[in-house]
C-alpha cells in the first residue's frame, strides 16, 4: 500500500498529499479510464452536499473517461446524484451492486435498468429477528419500491417506504435489505450481527447501527466488473474511490483503489492510496490527478 497522509489539517499536509497522489496516478493520464465512485462521504458530504470543486471535476472527467457512480443508495436516491453531477450518459451501480442502470437521455425517464440481482431474505431476516426484535427492517424490491416496518423511512431509499409488517417482508423478493437499530453503537451492532450467525447473504455494516444485505457474492465490485467488461476497458485502467466498508470489495477490485481521507483504518488498509477527506474535495483531487 502507498503511504499517503490521510485527513490532513494543515495546508502543508494537504499539499503533500496532493503531490504524492498526482505522482502515483501520473502513469494513468493517457487513455480512457473507468472510475467507480462512491457517493456519501465521497462525492457528497454527510449532509448530502456536493462541492463546486467535485462537481466541476466530475464534469471534466466524464467528458474524457467513463465515470460510474457506485453507491449503496437505491435507484431513486442515486438518480438525483447523477443529475447533481451533470452526468447524463453512462452507468450507475445502485443498492451496493444489486441494480445497474445505464443513463441515457434518449431512454424513457433518462435511464434503463441493465441488471438486477435479487434474493430471498426470509432466512436472514428470521435469524436477525431472533437477536434484534426491535430493529427497523426494510426491503427494496426489483421494481425500486421499498417496504419497511412501520415508522422506518430514510433518504437513501429514494422513495416513500410502504409500511409493512416484518412477517410480510419475509416473503418478498429483495435486491437490498436494510436493518437499523438506532439505540446501539456501531460496535455493539457489529457484535450483534456477528453473534446472530446470519449467512447466505452479502452484507456490510455502515457508520451507524445500519446493515445493508444483498444477494450472495453481490457487491459494488461485481457490478463494476460487469460494466468494465461491457465497455472493454482493461482492468489496470480502473480507479475506485470510497470511504465505507461497503466500498472494500470495490477498492480491492480496482486497478487503483483509493480511500477517502476520513475513512477508518479498516477501509484504508484495503486501498492502494489515500486521498484528501471529503471536506477537502478528496474525490475531485483524484479526478484532477488524471484529467488536468
Amino acid at each position: 500500500m502507498t503511504d499517503i497522509d490521510s485527513a490532513p489539517e494543515s495546508s502543508a499536509a494537504t499539499e503533500h498529499t496532493r503531490r504524492k497522489l498526482h505522482r502515483a496516478l501520473e502513469s494513468l493520464r493517457e487513455g480512457t479510464l473507468l472510475f467507480g465512485l462512491d457517493v456519501d462521504g465521497t462525492l457528497v458530504d454527510h449532509d448530502g452536499v456536493m462541492s463546486e470543486g467535485v462537481h466541476d471535476a466530475l464534469i471534466t472527467a466524464a467528458s474524457a473517461h467513463r465515470v460510474v457512480i457506485a453507491t449503496g443508495r437505491s435507484l431513486g436516491a442515486t438518480l438525483p446524484i447523477a443529475r447533481m453531477a451533470g452526468i447524463e450518459r453512462g452507468f450507475a451501480v445502485c443498492s451496493n451492486g444489486a441494480v445497474t442502470v445505464e443513463l441515457d437521455p434518449e431512454a424513457e425517464d433518462g435511464w434503463r435498468v441493465l441488471e438486477t440481482r435479487a434474493f430471498q431474505p426470509e432466512e436472514a431476516l428470521s435469524t436477525l429477528r431472533e437477536v434484534a426484535p426491535e430493529a427497523h427492517y426494510a426491503v427494496e424490491t426489483v421494481d425500486g419500491a421499498f417496504y419497511a416496518t412501520p415508522g422506518f423511512q430514510d433518504a437513501s431509499f429514494g422513495v416513500e417506504a410502504r409500511a409493512t409488517e416484518l412477517d410480510d417482508l419475509l416473503t418478498l423478493e429483495a435486491v437490498r435489505v436494510v436493518v437499523h437499530v438506532p439505540d446501539l453503537t456501531p460496535q455493539e451492532f457489529a457484535q450483534l450481527i456477528e453473534q446472530s450467525g446470519v449467512h447466505g447473504v452479502q452484507y456490510a455494516i455502515g457508520w451507524t447501527a445500519w446493515l445493508d444485505m444483498a444477494a450472495p457474492g453481490v457487491s459494488k465490485a461485481t457490478a463494476l466488473e460487469s460494466v468494465r467488461a461491457r465497455l472493454n476497458i482493461e482492468q489496470g485502467r480502473t480507479v475506485s474511490v470510497g470511504d465505507g466498508f461497503n466500498d472494500v470489495e470495490m477498492l480491492r477490485w480496482a486497478g487503483v483503489g483509493i480511500a477517502m481521507g476520513q475513512a477508518v483504518d479498516g477501509v484504508k488498509e484495503n486501498a492502494d492510496l489515500v486521498t484528501l477527506d471529503v471536506w477537502h474535495d478528496g474525490a475531485a483531487e483524484v479526478l484532477r490527478s488524471v484529467v488536468d
